[in-house]
């Protein structure tokens, strides 16, 4: 029986990719970061909940070595994530810190602690929730894409330092995600930008920019690059993210970015369309 390690279980995603593997018939980690209020996961077979904070490096390496206490790993499932939306200049230097110690810093920290255990038993799979925002770009979320731009960086890079070792690393890149779409976002708001605020809810509300999926057929998505034995590092989950995805690798990225610009009824500063 296989075992997963997941962050961030304790609603959306998370939650929904513990309780598919779990029907799977795996063992699975839960982490979360307040335990004493969860009523549902704790209630499978197979499934362990622990604490964990991810932006909390005691903790991480506490809990990491209680969950290999238990027994093999053989998926950690770097999940924990939010979104920070609004304009820079509204953002303070907190919020924007914070973005980044769950979203990119919290993934390292986690990964850094189970690479020795795989390393010594030469395999195991590392995957990471990033976004189709870590793949293309929208506006008014600058530091939530450069966080999940970071992730799909630093996992194409780190591709090659563990396959030294026959360790694996994936992304899951989804678009909207029904369930907790307000849950993991924090909004800043200013004035000024209302009409690009408002273009850009109509370009979700309508699916030209994003999809909203159910968390469980991106939890299937996370299953497949688990268990499909593929050396694909990047997997977009949902409709909104293959289609724009494979749009902007299509057209390449400054038709993309031209075509979200035009749709939003932006005009280039310097006067043309580049292309």
């Amino acid at each position: 029986m296989k075992t997963i390690f997941i962050t961030g279980a304790s609603a959306g995603l998370g939650r929904s990719t513990a309780k598919l593997f779990q029907s799977k018939g795996w063992k699975v980690i839960a982490t979360m970061r307040t335990p004493e209020k969860e009523t549902e996961l704790n209630q499978l077979e197979n499934v362990t909940i622990l604490p964990l904070d991810v932006t909390k490096i005691n903790q991480i390496e506490t809990t990491v070595k209680i969950a290999l206490a238990l027994g093999d790993i053989d998926v950690v499932f770097n999940n924990a994530g939010y979104g920070l939306i609004g304009p820079l200049e509204s953002y303070s230097e907190t919020q924007i810190r914070d973005q980044f110690e769950t979203n990119f810093f919290g993934v390292i920290w986690v990964t850094q602690a189970f690479i020795p255990y795989f390393k010594e038993k030469r395999s195991g799979l590392f995957i990471t929730t990033t976004s189709l925002c870590g793949l293309t770009s929208y506006p008014l979320s600058s530091i939530y894409n450069a966080s999940k731009w970071a992730l799909e960086g630093w996992s194409e890079s780190m591709s090659y330092d563990l396959a030294l070792f026959n360790i694996g690393i994936k992304t899951v890149a989804p678009g909207g995600i029904k369930s907790n779409y307000m849950n993991v976002m924090k909004v800043n708001e200013d004035n000024e930008y209302d009409t690009l605020m408002q273009r850009l809810t109509e370009g979700f509300t309508d699916g030209t920019l994003m999809e909203f999926s159910e968390t469980i057929v991106i939890a299937e998505v996370v299953y497949l690059a688990a268990t499909d034995e593929k050396d694909q590092l990047t997997y977009p989950a949902g409709n909104d993210a293959m289609r724009i995805y494979n749009k902007r690798l299509k057209d390449g990225p400054e038709v993309y970015r031209n075509t979200v610009a035009k749709y939003l009824n932006l005009e280039s500063p310097y006067g043309v369309t580049a292309l």
